[in-house]
């Protein structure tokens, strides 16, 4: 397997720690977002979207965290990152999206840079808009976490989809220096997560193409 990824986009990082905790072997390949390469040549003609995660997979191409970590999770189902019950797997889900596609699309790098180069947002300004829409869709999740019962990760003992999508998006708020009060039950599942090494070799500073 190849994972053309970028180690400091939380869309990659889902992936890497689904890789990891299924034990599967990869092949890094890395793509330099900050700097536009997901654009050009070759890999805008691997790529039909032009984003990362592309996973190549006997002989397929996969885009879209969710999908390849869906896909991984059916071929290689222990340890399994959903349920076994259809209802903790829409729970599940659930929680995924909740970061997947209400937080993460507000404030992924090229929304930031569309501010900023577009529409002349001031540094700081951007900022602001990452942490509110941040800490907002936070605050659901937490609410969403507290309605089930009390477990080490998002959903149960032991890390689902949902804690996939938590920790990178944990580590993107840490960047930008959110407010985390008031999140007990979220900080709780990403303290869990982290303490595992699957987490921690997936961590962007585990990459080899990390720049501080």
């Amino acid at each position: 397997m190849k994972l053309h990824n970028y180690f400091r986009s939380s869309a990659s990082f889902r992936v890497r720690i689904a890789l990891e905790l299924k034990g599967l072997r990869y092949d890094y390949i890395a793509v330099h977002l900050a700097r536009g390469d997901h654009k050009k040549p070759p890999y805008a003609e691997l790529a039909a979207d032009m984003l990362v995660p592309l996973l190549e997979v006997d002989g397929q191409k996969l885009s879209q965290s969710m999908a390849i970590i869906e896909y991984l999770d059916e071929k290689h189902p222990a340890p399994a990152l959903l349920p076994a019950d259809a209802l903790g797997r829409a729970r599940v889900r659930a929680l995924a999206q909740s970061i997947a596609c209400e937080i993460h699309p507000l404030n992924n790098l090229r929304v930031l840079k569309y501010l900023v180069k577009e529409l002349k947002v001031e540094e700081e300004a951007k900022n602001t808009w990452y942490r509110h829409w941040c800490r907002e869709g936070l605050e659901s999740f937490e609410r969403q976490l507290k309605l089930l019962p009390a477990s080490t990760y998002c959903h149960g003992n032991t890390p689902t989809l949902a804690d996939c999508c938590l920790v990178p998006q944990i580590f993107n708020a840490q960047r930008f220096k959110m407010n985390f009060d008031g999140l007990p039950r979220t900080m709780a599942a990403f303290d869990a997560c982290m303490a595992l090494p699957a987490f921690q070799k997936a961590q962007p500073s585990a990459c080899p193409d990390f720049e501080a």
